[in-house]
């Protein structure tokens, strides 16, 4: 990854369709940032603050669940990235749940709350 001093909560590289790691993009998470790393001869690094990811979604093609993969989307406040795909990774779902823990404790860390907007009225959750 990016920085090998970090100590990630969960690191992958991305799977072909079939499930193999013959790809040259990687995805971590610590307790801060995303980092994703893409690329053989020309490497791009890109960091995604916890505390700015809004939203996720995660989807599961015929052809993903064959393989045990899907896909987590990341709707985010970063500029450069407001919206991310995490593709073709194992146990989507349940990496999906620990980045939600992680950015609600990120939140949490820089004195956000997290907020549902239903309607016109705001619902905080503490």
């Amino acid at each position: 990854m990016a920085d090998s001093s970090k100590k990630y909560i969960w690191s992958e590289r991305k799977k072909l369709f079939f499930g193999a790691p013959w790809t040259f993009t990687t995805y971590a998470f610590d307790e801060d940032s995303l980092d994703i790393k893409t690329g053989l001869i020309i490497q791009r690094y890109e960091e995604i603050r916890l505390y700015r990811i809004r939203d996720f979604t995660v989807t599961r093609s015929v052809i993903q669940r064959i393989f045990g993969l899907g896909t987590i989307h990341i709707c985010s406040a970063d500029s450069t990235t407001p919206e991310y795909d995490i593709v073709n990774i194992r146990n989507a779902i349940e990496v999906k749940d620990k980045l939600a823990k992680q950015v609600d404790i990120a939140k949490s860390r820089v004195g956000m709350s997290t907020s549902e907007f239903v309607g016109t009225q705001v619902y905080t959750h503490s």
